[in-house]
């Protein structure tokens, strides 16, 4: 077995986990200040309220996969993404710290505070995992040692940007077909609304961004060349999204729900697609690319890693999948509620 590409997939499969289960709670974030009453802001709150800390281990394990699998991956992208970073860390800090605290004085200066911050918190966290997403596709300045020094302003280039404003796009229409489920009455009927508007940017945004990615990054399209069944990713992601406005006018938003954790799949498959075998693209040189191979650990690295992750993994998928079964079904205020 080739131990490399078994951790490249796994990345994958733990990034897609992350995207798909942390994608609806920021989307819920994003969408927080067009509910209208403080109950229903308190509605959105508690809707994501038992999920969103078990949602970020997904992160939190990709990050320490990737650390041991590819070290030269992890230690060039964390220093030259270093603010960028922090930033990150403070936007995740300060969404769980507006979540905690905004229920703990009952004045509206206070509650209004906490709301902007709960939504820019969750909206540029969001927009920064595009970017980051954007400039993998795109390739950095990567030299012979493995470094690139690049200021942050410089990193929010026109494509990074739109693949960042694709993913506010997408995880607010995955957060509104998710606050659907959650909710009823006249919050629901508003929530119904939020999906064909949030699927309208979505979609605008997608098209844009695909033709701005074969234009202006034709590297991105080489494995499809090499790879002719990758297109079948393809055709899947066009019918998923397809799928979401046709279910929600069906009014069948679980069905929408699994079209939208598709779409998100595919994309993820797709970005890996991009830049595979590579895990960071140098703009300077292909022969300075960090590739599966040269950026990874030994192989006995990675066979114990693999012997961990068959004994760890079982334990996660059981953990999410009893959180989720346990609070099922619509949200209901109560004395300890947010």
């Amino acid at each position: 077995m080739d131990l490399n590409m078994l951790w490249f997939a796994l990345l994958g499969v733990l990034l897609t986990g992350y995207a798909v289960l942390d994608g609806f709670d920021l989307g819920v974030g994003i969408l927080h200040l067009a509910a209208r009453t403080n109950d229903d802001r308190r509605i959105l709150m508690n809707s994501i309220g038992p999920l969103w800390d078990g949602n970020e281990v997904w992160l939190v394990t990709f990050g320490g996969a990737l650390f041991a699998a590819f070290p030269h991956v992890y230690a060039t992208a964390f220093s030259g993404f270093y603010v960028a970073f922090m930033l990150l860390l403070f936007c995740l800090i300060f969404r769980a710290v507006s979540l905690e605290f905004r229920g703990k004085r009952d004045t509206p200066w206070w509650r209004g505070f906490f709301d902007v911050c709960f939504f820019g918190a969750s909206t540029a966290a969001t927009l920064l995992f595009g970017v980051a997403v954007g400039n993998a596709i795109q390739g950095l300045p990567v030299g012979a040692d493995r470094e690139f020094a690049v200021a942050f302003v410089d990193l929010l280039g026109p494509y990074p940007l739109l693949v960042g404003a694709l993913t506010v796009a997408q995880f607010a229409l995955h957060g509104s077909i998710f606050l659907h489920l959650k909710t009823e009455g006249d919050l629901q009927r508003r929530v119904h609304g939020w999906m064909w508007t949030s699927f309208g940017f979505f979609l605008v945004l997608y098209v844009i961004t695909t033709i701005f990615t074969m234009v202006t990054v034709p590297s991105a399209m080489t494995n499809f060349t090499r790879y002719p069944w990758a297109w079948g990713i393809v055709v899947l992601h066009v019918l998923a999204v397809a799928n979401i406005p046709r279910t929600i006018h069906k009014g069948r938003p679980g069905w929408a729900f699994v079209s939208s954790c598709c779409s998100i799949a595919a994309l993820v498959f797709l970005f890996g697609a991009a830049i595979y075998p590579n895990l960071i693209v140098s703009t300077l040189d292909p022969a300075f690319h960090l590739t599966i191979y040269n950026a990874a650990s030994s192989d006995k690295t990675l066979r114990i890693m693999r012997l961990i992750a068959l004994v760890g993994m079982p334990f996660v998928l059981a953990y999410t999948a009893i959180v989720y079964w346990l609070f099922r079904g619509k949200v209901k205020l109560g004395q300890f509620s947010y």
